[in-house]
């Protein structure tokens, strides 16, 4: 005759799924025992227990409080376990869950492949060193330290009284001949194996030990049936999925054929409004057989996916989970940008020649103070980004990141200088999507090209040194990972081809090694007389480089050489 198996359910609410799901376990000839949370109202319970009173296989045990993380869960799973071995001789395997649990497949199939197994308890079981999926950073710690406080009730006592043991060294001693283990909440034990666990003669010394662990639902069985079982299994028969917070996933409706494909026997956690999965799953049993090995493992990709787009989503693109968090980005931005610096104060019509040359789309200064200079003067672009500095200074890093995220596919360009706003500094020198090329000083041609005195002009032309200064700064932080080019003004006035080519290069440019075409220098002259006023003044402009006061004089252009004659 083939052993039976025992159903526990633990339950505390969506009291209306938990019975659907206890009459499927019935049905198939488990006896089944009920744990109500004792938090439950005795009319809620009361209404609950009468609703299956007319089925002979569901039982209830003595309730306890189940809060998360005490020992309310591991009291209430021993009680039950106790009724149900007691009530049902023949039970051979028993299988603990959730009123949130839902089978996944014929519940013969379950008794089928246990009765092929009657020795084998399916319990995940593995040493704290072995574990990687802890999430709060207690490991050990939660063995060694008392836990008297609820973590979700009293988390300031039960953060302090955990630092408070740490100070004074506290450590506590496991029983004799326990190692400690953890895993799934979720197994499924022999009766020889849950019997000699439940009747072990130093079991009051064991639950008094535990009862001060953290999460003791997940060490106690997982420890004892290490001690106790002659072969165990370690996994669950629960499909049960976390993400990186340590919470359970959801099933929803549109996870059906994902569930499916697990061929797991049971799948937690179903939310309880989930009516196409418990249509499909309690009541089709030709669509859920498959007779094969569960095996989660074929769906951990897709979680794996989840988890990595939930904690760091697609490149650039923020999202409520992480935008708080600074650095918990994908990537600043979402595709390679240019920040071109200088250039444009020192060659005529710059920007035309840059997007002839690259085809990239070269903006004005986008974080000029007095609008944002998008390209072809245009007001508004893609993603209905306006030109208006008020709202783009609101927030620069996410004007920039919402530029280069609504125009992927095309590279974007843009001039910077001293005058624009430098909160985006830092932003962009630590994006590796960003090439910046810089030229220093350049700042002075629009003061030298306005004719204004320099005694007028010295304090505006400090100011924009110093400002250009702490950018270099930036740009030269060994916290940098953008690509940069800096160059002096009088390197790209003495040779521009040179700076010019890299530029292009830098950004990608069809046939930038051969510059066939080059912008028109401005006109310099008297420039260096203009850096001597502001000397003169008071005002060193050393980012510039070195300009002669005067041009050097014109060299005398040689003779030519003298045709050589013979003297007869």
């Amino acid at each position: 005759m083939t052993a039976r198996l025992g159903v526990i359910l633990l339950v505390h609410t969506a009291f209306d799924r938990a019975e659907q799901v206890a009459r499927h376990w019935a049905r198939a000839g488990c006896p089944v025992v009920i744990h109500v949370d004792r938090a439950v109202s005795r009319a809620r319970y009361g209404a609950f227990a009468r609703a299956l009173a007319d089925e002979a296989r569901i039982v209830f045990s003595r309730r306890y409080r189940c809060e998360w993380g005490t020992w309310g869960l591991v009291a209430a799973a021993q009680t039950a376990a106790e009724t149900l071995l007691s009530r049902f001789p023949d039970v051979g395997h028993v299988y603990l869950a959730s009123g949130a649990c839902l089978p996944l497949r014929p519940v013969e199939e379950l008794i089928d492949y246990l009765a092929e197994r009657p020795e084998t308890d399916f319990i995940e079981s593995a040493t704290t060193a072995e574990v990687p999926w802890t999430v709060g950073g207690l490991h050990e710690e939660r063995f060694t330290l008392a836990f008297p406080f609820a973590w979700k009730r009293h988390r300031r006592l039960f953060d302090a009284y955990v630092e408070a043991q740490r100070r004074i060294g506290r450590r506590r001693e496991m029983p004799h001949g326990l190692v400690p283990h953890m895993g799934s909440q979720w197994w499924c034990l022999t009766r020889r194996t849950l019997a000699t666990i439940l009747e072990d003669p130093n079991r009051a010394d064991y639950d008094r030990f535990f009862r001060s662990v953290w999460i003791p639902d997940e060490s106690y069985f997982q420890t004892l049936a290490r001690r106790h079982a002659r072969r165990i299994e370690s996994r669950s028969l629960t499909l049960s999925k976390f993400d990186y917070q340590g919470r359970p996933h959801i099933f929803y409706d549109d996870h059906l054929s994902l569930l499916r494909r697990s061929d797991c026997f049971v799948a937690r956690k179903i939310w309880p409004g989930a009516e196409r999965l418990y249509e499909a799953f309690l009541t089709d049993r030709a669509g859920a057989m498959t007779r094969a090995e569960p095996n989660p493992g074929k769906i951990d990709r897709l979680f794996a996916q989840a988890v990595e787009r939930r904690t760091r989503g697609r490149r650039g693109l923020y999202m409520q989970s992480r935008f708080p968090a600074e650095g918990r980005e994908n990537g600043v931005t979402a595709a390679p940008y240019s920040m071109v610096h200088g250039f444009a104060e020192l060659f005529e019509d710059f920007e035309d020649w840059l997007a002839r040359m690259t085809g990239a789309r070269v903006h004005g200064h986008l974080f000029a103070p007095e609008r944002a200079e998008f390209a072809e003067g245009a007001t508004v672009i893609e993603g209905a980004l306006t030109d208006a500095a008020a709202l783009r200074d609101a927030n620069p890093k996410a004007f920039l990141t919402n530029l280069i995220w609504n125009t992927r596919g095309a590279r974007q360009c843009f001039q910077f200088g001293p005058r624009d706003n430098q909160r985006i500094n830092w932003i962009i020198a630590k994006d590796p999507n960003a090439q910046i090329a810089a030229v220093t000083g350049a700042w002075a041609v629009p003061l030298f090209r306005s004719g204004r005195p320099a005694a007028e002009i010295r304090a505006e032309a400090a100011r924009l040194q110093s400002v250009e200064a702490a950018h270099l700064k930036v740009l030269r932080s060994p916290w940098t990972a953008a690509r940069i080019r800096i160059w002096s003004m009088a390197e790209i006035v003495e040779s521009p081809m040179e700076p010019l080519q890299t530029v292009l290069s830098d950004m990608g440019a069809p046939h930038a090694g051969r510059l066939a075409e080059a912008p028109q220098l401005v006109d310099l002259e008297g420039f260096g007389r203009f850096l001597q006023d502001l000397k003169n003044q008071g005002m060193h402009p050393y980012l510039t480089g070195d300009f002669p006061v005067e041009p050097a004089a014109p060299r005398a252009a040689p003779r030519p050489p003298r045709k050589p004659y013979v003297v007869r």
